[in-house]
């Protein structure tokens, strides 16, 4: 049997877990503002995380007095604040993936006259993080920073087929919810689709986050490797016949590996931390 000492060693406080667990719940209210209703009550907020009414407000209260949520005159419920709005406007200015995307995705809008998307993946679904518009007059614009599914659009497919394989098998395996007629909700047609986005690198949705819509994604991977994102082409339904999506399944694996070669350079660049 072997003896280890303990000395100079404590269990950690509880004052420190009580911090931390107080931390969590005002990141997770606040993740809730990323997506759904503009405005959130202390009702709703306390039904969707499972905390008391009292807890909730405090929090509510708290983040009024730093500006990062808000109240209107004559509307119930919180929005986010202006420093709320500050931070995500400087986390998109420091994220290197935008950085490195931005004139790949400008000269792919220009390339095909459709819009084009960057995604991130944020916990266990996604986020559009910037778009460059079609100049036609029918076009897809998306709303930028609502949260997704990852089993709804191509984007999110794309993300769900290239996670760690554990990671993949866990959202497998919850309810997979309709935002279309045309979502795919059956577990096993879901696996062949990310088959498929595994075998070509791409993947296709036609109608299934937004119905009308069409779009070819690809993943984004990090330095490191690891499916960080997504981007996208997409457009008009009836636009994206086979032979354009043939046409954008090129496009946009050149995109998403001219996008990673950049972003390793820009980490691996002299000088950077």
């Amino acid at each position: 049997m072997t003896i280890k000492s303990t000395a100079g060693r404590r269990p950690a406080p509880a004052a420190d877990n009580a911090g931390t667990e107080a931390a969590a719940r005002v990141a997770d209210v606040l993740l809730l503002f990323t997506g759904g209703p503009r405005y959130l009550g202390v009702s709703a907020i306390s039904r969707e995380l499972g905390l008391s009414k009292a807890v909730v407000y405090r929090i509510l209260q708290s983040l009024v007095s730093r500006d990062v949520l808000a109240t209107d005159d004559g509307i119930s419920g919180y929005r986010l604040g202006a420093a709320a709005a500050a931070l995500g406007a400087s986390a998109l200015r420091r994220f290197d993936a935008r950085t490195v995307a931005t004139p790949v995705l400008r000269r792919l809008r220009d390339e095909t006259s459709e819009t084009t998307t960057l995604s991130g993946l944020v916990g266990d679904e996604r986020v559009y993080l910037d778009q460059f518009e079609s100049p036609r007059e029918i076009k897809m614009t998306v709303e930028l920073g609502r949260r997704f599914p990852l089993h709804a659009g191509s984007s999110g497919k794309v993300i769900l087929a290239f996670l760690p394989e554990e990671r993949r098998e866990t959202l497998l395996h919850r309810p997979l919810d309709s935002l279309t007629d045309n979502t795919i909700t059956d577990e096993a047609t879901l696996r062949a689709a990310l088959a498929e986005a595994i075998r070509e690198g791409v993947a296709v949705s036609l109608g299934e986050r937004q119905a009308g819509a069409g779009s070819v994604a690809a993943p984004l991977f990090g330095p490191g490797g690891e499916v960080q994102g997504s981007i996208s082409i997409c457009g008009p339904q009836y636009r994206f016949t086979p032979e354009v999506i043939e046409h954008y399944r090129a496009l946009i694996r050149a995109a998403a590996e001219e996008i990673r070669t950049n972003w390793s350079w820009l980490r691996d660049r002299p000088g950077r931390d």
